[in-house]
Formats: structure tokens, sequence, C-alpha cells
């Protein structure tokens, strides 16, 4: 049994208790199918996901297509709050997917039941940048977690409304007029509000995940100290977007049906974008002629985002489970994903091959998107230090900011919520 299994801390694993997941854990690792089942026996295997993972319906008709005995059913969560709810509910207890997705925010929560999940066979390691396979495989050395997408960051923006606004609109002008700091990324929202009256930026907490994104250490350092509330680039970041970010914003959050309307609607002009970002943007808008993408990020580069998919070992079909996942994750797959969904790929050979280099989104203007999200990753240089806790400080924190933006608490008293709320921990 993995010890590490029994480690809970505050809302870490939301309803479900430790003791159903150790006792679930014992004789984890004995997963996959038994040697002589029928290979031709028909199978129905459940993939759950949120946002847009790339998967198309084309896409897993071609895995039907090459096993015509396996019948996918995809399920798709809004988003990844919801998915995380719901992974916990059930690991270890039955109910969960045959394939299900983690987002990288909350990954390291699930690393703490690695005995839960089913091992990858060892073909596929080493396929994955160093530190995304890494971040899943356990102290066991076992790789519980198929690695899908990073999501490095550029600034995705309306040209048309950037022109009405008198700032520039080509992308490389673009680029050169966001190239700084964020006081300068907010200086230019000022002008476009000033210009129309409207915010530029589509969600304030998206200005706060973006800034987070650059710090080495946020809320928890790498002994287990809790430094949330005392972290000064924390407060710094919180301070910046409540003063700047909020009034610049036209949405404090986003996911819901405002803000996904809004990006056809014109009531915002620019978005801080990962490449996963623009399946979202072009199936939200899919009439809008003015979305362009500009190499560039405040502050220098950031990755927000990207994923894993896991195979609960309790599932019925768990053999035929790691099968998909390999499947969905190799470098053919994430690189169909990518032209789809914008999903960049976290594949060796994806990201060191032609195509992705050659590959163009007519939806944004026929932009380089291989080039500009390649360069965008390379100027990523620090990743965050997320412990299991990560998802529930920093969800505590946009909550902070929503109070804020919603008028229901001002900066200061709504800092202080946090706090206290961090303390209760």
């Amino acid at each position: 049994m993995n010890t590490r299994a029994l480690r809970r801390t505050g809302l870490a694993v939301g309803a479900v208790t430790v003791s159903a997941l150790a006792l679930s854990a014992c004789g984890g690792g004995d997963t996959a199918a038994t040697p002589d089942a029928d290979p031709d026996e028909p199978i129905e295997l459940t993939l759950a996901t949120f946002n847009d993972f790339g998967y198309t319906d084309e896409l897993l008709q071609q895995y039907m297509d090459d096993h015509p005995n396996v019948t996918i059913v995809h399920n798709r969560a809004a988003e990844s709050g919801d998915a995380r709810a719901n992974y916990f509910q059930k690991l270890g207890k039955g109910g969960l997917a045959d394939v299900e997705a983690v987002e990288i925010d909350w990954f390291a929560e699930a690393m703490q039941y690695s005995d839960l999940l089913a091992e990858a066979p060892d073909s596929v390691k080493g396929r994955w940048l160093d530190w995304k396979e890494a971040a899943a495989t356990d102290a066991d050395g076992r790789l519980v977690g198929f690695g899908t997408d990073i999501g490095p960051q550029a600034v995705c923006y309306r040209s048309d409304l950037f022109a009405e606004a008198g700032l520039p609109s080509d992308r490389a002008e673009v680029a050169a007029l966001f190239d700084g700091d964020w006081d300068n990324f907010l200086d230019v929202a000022d002008q476009y509000r000033e210009a129309t009256g409207q915010p530029m930026i589509d969600s304030a907490n998206s200005v706060l995940q973006g800034i987070v994104n650059q710090m080495e250490y946020t809320y928890t350092e790498a002994d287990g100290t809790v430094i949330a509330t005392t972290n000064p680039e924390i407060q710094a970041a919180y301070e910046l977007v409540v003063e700047r970010a909020i009034p610049n914003s036209a949405y404090s959050g986003q996911w819901s049906d405002d803000w996904f309307a809004s990006m056809a609607g014109g009531e915002f002009a620019a978005m801080l974008c990962p490449g996963w970002m623009l399946g979202v943007i072009e199936g939200g808008a899919p009439e809008v002629a003015g979305w362009d993408i500009a190499d560039v990020f405040p502050g220098g580069g950031g990755n927000w985002g990207g994923s894993y998919l896991t195979v609960p070992a309790d599932g019925d079909n768990v053999e035929a489970a790691l099968a998909l996942a390999d499947w969905l994750t190799a470098p053919e797959q994430q690189m169909q994903a990518f032209e789809s969904a914008g999903t960049f790929p976290s594949q060796t050979e994806a990201l060191e091959g032609d195509e992705l280099a050659a590959a163009t989104n007519a939806y944004f203007n026929d932009a380089p998107t291989g080039e500009i999200l390649s360069s965008r990753a390379d100027a990523v240089t620090v990743a965050p230090y997320k412990d299991e806790n990560y998802f529930t400080y920093h969800d505590g924190l946009q909550n902070a900011v929503n109070r804020v933006f919603d008028g229901l608490e001002d900066a200061e008293t709504s800092w202080n919520t946090w706090v206290a709320e961090v303390e209760a921990l």
C-alpha cells in the first residue's frame, strides 16, 4: 500500500474519505484484465474530459474503426472544477469513467492516491517532456498519467476591435504593444477602455492565473511550509488584479454562458490564451472573423494548464482503457487534437516534428500557431510548485477576486476573508 494515500488535509479530497481510499488502494497494482480475455468481445469504454481536449467524434471514430469491438462514450464536463468534484467523490469507490482526464492544477491531489490508478505500460515511458512525465510518476516509480497537452500562453485578440479603438491590429505590432510587464498590459487595457468605454480583457481571474503561473512558489514551499497568506508575490498579484484588472475586465471568471456568448458579441477584445483556448474561442464564436493571436505574453512566458488521462484501477475494462489512453496521447493523435482545438503537444516526437512547425490556424487569420506556441513554450522559465492543496488555495483566492468584482466585499476585506479560510485549513 502506498502510505501517501493516507495523507489528507483540509478539503483536498472533497467527499472521499481516507479510509475508503486507503482500503481500495491495497492491491491496486493488480489491475490488468485476464490474459485470456476474448479480444473480440464487445466493450464500451467511457471517456470523461472537460473543456475541449480536441477529441472530436471523427478522432474517436478512428479508434473504433481500428477496434470494431470497442464503443467509446465521451462525456465532457463544462469546466475542470466540475470534473474535479466528480473525480474525488468517486475515486476508489466506483463510478468513474474508464478513462478520466485530470487537470494540472489538481493533479497533485490525484497523485496522493496513485495506488488507485492503473500503471501505464513501460512501452509509453519516455515519450513526453521530462517534467510532464515526472509529475505523473509516483514515489514507487509507477507512471499513472498519460500526458495530454501543455499550455504555453500567448495573447488572443480581436483585430477588428483593436483597430476601432485606435490600437495596432497586425499581430507583430500587437506583440510589440504588449511586450513588457503586467503594468504595461494593463496600461493598454486602460487605453482601450478610454477609447471604447468597454473592457479589453475577458476575465480578471485570468490575469491572476497568468501572474501566478510565473511564480516558482505560490502557496506552499517544497518542504510543505504554507506561505499562501505571507507570500508578498501573491499579495501583490491580488492587489494588481483587484485594482487594475477588475476595471478592465468584462467578467470575474470564465466558463459562464455569458462569457461564451461574449466571444462573439464583442464585450471584450483580448484574452490571455494558452493553446487549448484556441478551440474554445472558435467554438464560442465560429462566425467571427476578427480573432487573431500574437506571439507575446505579459512578463515573459507562462504555462496555463495541460492535463493527463488516468485509468481508475477499479474499472471494468482497465486493459482496454490503458490502450485507449495510450492511443489518444500518442504523437499522431496529439497533433490531430492540436489542429482541432489548439491543445499544444507534450510528446517530444510531436514537438520536434515538421508538422507542428508548419501548423497554421485559418480561424485566427491563418496565424502560424505552431510557430507562435512553440515560441511561447520556449519563453516559459518557471513551473509553479503545486502540492495537493494548490487547487484549494488558488480557488479560494479566485473567489476573493470574485467577491470584489461582484461588490460583495472591498479588496481588503475579501483578502482577509481568504486569509481566514487558509488559516482554517
